[in-house]
């Protein structure tokens, strides 16, 4: 299984090669520069990994949520090489990738909370449970203020991985405190880890043609009113 990924929902570019469990990555922080970086990363990637485009399987992507013009290039670069190609999209969560992050070489069981900063003063986070590398979602992903923010259960012992617990003056940090049993604010998604979950879902067939691929953006509007940020203001002071 050879597989080209792509990852620009945040402020981290990356682009990986899956080729038969095998992992080339590339990862840099480089806000407003991924449009820049990640055609010539994939075609640096396919080169060191010995792969020519037409051999690859299927492009998988990080659909987000995330930032918007960030999501919406992964999907494009997806969509385009995969219309060129004939192949299929293995769409990924953008946050499930994040989750991924969390406590990495722990067994056993662990309970993930991954949080993106939305801007705004809100977070988008999703809930997971990853056992051997198997990640299950356990709540809706959404898009709220970090204190809107709900774990599933009343256990604790969660992980949390993101910017979004650094938002808002580490908000959601304070939020959750007391069922987290470590907190990285500082996590961003990987294209590695988004071709880790496509693996076993283009084995089990779930991929779409590129044309049916749908960025998860979670809310429609990018700025508040300018009555909205004054009663936010309001409200803060």
């Amino acid at each position: 299984m050879k597989l080209l990924a792509f990852e620009t929902a945040t402020e981290a570019c990356s682009v990986a090669v899956w080729s038969d469990g095998e992992l080339c990555e590339r990862f840099e922080i480089a806000p407003r520069r991924h449009a820049e970086l990640a055609l010539p990363w994939a075609e640096a990637l396919l080169a060191e990994a010995g792969i020519a485009r037409t051999q690859l399987d299927a492009i998988a992507v990080g659909r987000g949520p995330g930032a918007f013009t960030g999501v919406r290039l992964a999907i494009a670069l997806a969509q385009g090489i995969a219309l060129a190609l004939d192949r299929p999209v293995v769409p990924v969560s953008t946050l499930a990738a994040l989750a991924m992050r969390a406590a990495p070489d722990r067994p056993g069981p662990v309970h993930i909370l991954a949080a993106i900063d939305a801007r705004m003063g809100e977070v988008y986070s999703g809930a997971f449970r990853r056992v051997d590398g198997a990640l299950t979602a356990l709540s809706a992903e959404s898009v709220a203020a970090p204190d809107g923010v709900v774990l599933p259960g009343d256990a604790s012992g969660w992980w949390g991985v993101g910017t979004g617990f650094a938002a808002a003056e580490g908000a959601l940090t304070t939020h959750l405190a007391s069922r987290m049993i470590a907190i990285d604010r500082t996590a961003l998604p990987r294209a590695g880890d988004v071709a880790r979950l496509a693996a076993p879902e283009f084995a089990a067939g779930r991929t779409l043609a590129p044309e049916r691929v749908e960025p998860a953006y979670l809310r429609d509007r990018v700025a508040l009113t300018l009555a909205e940020q004054q009663a936010r203001r309001r409200a803060v002071e």
